[in-house]
């Protein structure tokens, strides 16, 4: 899943260094999203399966 978060981080700074802004702050903004996204599922996921051990 983080993979996809590195994709667009890789994509900003290219689109960043040939001078293309727009792309870069769109393509960054979404890699940050989508690693606070994948962030919230991991602990979600983390919760869930102590939940389960203890039961």
């Amino acid at each position: 899943m983080l993979q996809y978060a590195l994709i667009f981080l890789v994509v900003a700074i290219i689109a960043g260094v040939l001078g293309f802004g727009g792309i870069a702050g769109a393509a960054s903004g979404i890699a940050q999203v989508l690693f606070f996204l994948f962030l919230a599922f991991l602990v979600i996921s983390l919760i869930i399966g102590l939940f389960k051990r203890a039961s």
